[in-house]
């Protein structure tokens, strides 16, 4: 072999040897999720094999409907047993309908994924729950309310002092009478100092003494909250496998257009999505940009975005989608009916306005 047959042979083979490298290092596994458009369901519609209601209000007049009222979803690539490789993060810059996180904001340290997912299903059980309340308030219901502890997670500072069952009653003497009043207490009393809590255990009361702890920007007492209401009917929703709170506000329109004559979607298919508490208000939520090419891809041209998302939703509407900002359950009706009937639409708040009005 001569001396340029060696040197062909040994660049060729550093060439080889360096697309393996590249190979191996893009299929390893890296620090990130990917987060992407995810399921999209119709809370007028049906769900599961056997077409079982979303929604279905046994006991009580309900209406017929039309359109869609389509909450959605974010799926999620990757997670601390199995991260997405690099190649998948590499590719997903290039996708605006993806967006690449830090495993650790989807997934925090020192939380496991059973931890994870039970909180997540407690999620959306008091999301369904207050969706119920937000739209049967709006409708001038009356129904009473319970706070109590769902779960208690493994690091949380109530260990050994509140027990699963235990029912919130009040924080530092003063009377809870919701989850956001609860939330708005806790706030206020701060974290690192002791918190006065009143409960009641298997019907008695007591008082005990926790520490609420800061957690990803909140004050928390460590542990799963759940809400019942005592209602006038029965109220079911079916959502199996989605978890967390951002379906409420969409939700609660479902139910609320079930139980008013005239159908509020007027044949549109709508999408949206947000938090919602007992008394209306719509709360911020993530992943709202895969959100809104899932609205897109399934058709809608209306999407609902809470205001405080608008931030996130400037520059970056896919297509026609028509973007409104609302706060309130009354927003979203409101909205609604106006685009349906063909109205005027120039005051509807938009994000544009809401981003501009944040940034003053």
């Amino acid at each position: 072999m001569t001396d340029r047959e060696r040197r062909t042979w040994l660049g060729w083979l550093l060439i080889g040897v360096a697309l393996v490298i590249v190979i191996a290092l893009a299929f390893a596994p890296s620090p990130y999720v990917i987060e992407t458009p995810g399921p999209v369901y119709n809370t007028l519609g049906t769900v599961g094999e056997d077409d079982a209601p979303l929604i279905s209000i046994p006991d009580e007049e309900t209406y017929e409907t039309d359109g869609s009222l389509d909450l959605l979803t974010v799926s999620v690539l990757g997670s601390p047993s199995g991260p997405a490789n690099f190649f998948e993060v590499a590719m997903s810059w290039f996708d605006p309908s993806r967006s690449v996180q830090p495993l650790e904001s989807v997934f925090p340290a020192g939380t496991t994924t059973d931890d994870q997912r039970e909180q997540s299903a407690i999620q959306m059980t008091n999301s369904q729950q207050e969706a119920i309340a937000a739209a049967l308030t709006e409708l001038g219901y009356e129904f009473s309310t319970t706070v109590s502890i769902g779960a208690l997670l493994d690091d949380s500072p109530a260990q050994g002092i509140l027990e699963e069952g235990d029912v919130i009653t009040s924080v530092d003497g003063v009377a809870v009478t919701g989850l956001t009043d609860l939330r708005e207490k806790l706030a206020a009393h701060g974290a690192d100092s002791p918190a006065q809590l009143g409960i009641e255990r298997d019907g008695s009361p007591l008082e005990v003494e926790v520490t609420p702890t800061e957690r990803d920007g909140a004050v928390v007492l460590g542990v799963g909250v759940e809400v019942s209401y005592d209602f006038p009917f029965d109220v079911s929703i079916e959502l199996p496998n989605v978890g967390g709170p951002s379906a409420g506000m969409m939700f609660a329109l479902g139910i609320y257009d079930k139980l008013t004559p005239d159908a509020l979607t007027g044949g549109l298919t709508v999408a949206g999505t947000g938090t919602i508490d007992a008394a209306g208000t719509v709360g911020p939520i993530g992943g709202i940009r895969q959100k809104l090419y899932g609205a897109q891809q399934a058709g809608a041209t209306l999407f609902l975005a809470p205001a405080s998302n608008c931030d996130e939703v400037v520059g970056h509407v896919p297509g026609d989608l028509q973007v409104v900002a609302v706060e309130t359950l009354e927003d979203a009706i409101t909205a609604i009916e106006t685009v349906s009937a063909g109205d005027d639409t120039s005051d509807l708040p938009t994000c544009e306005a809401a981003a501009a009005a944040s940034a003053r």
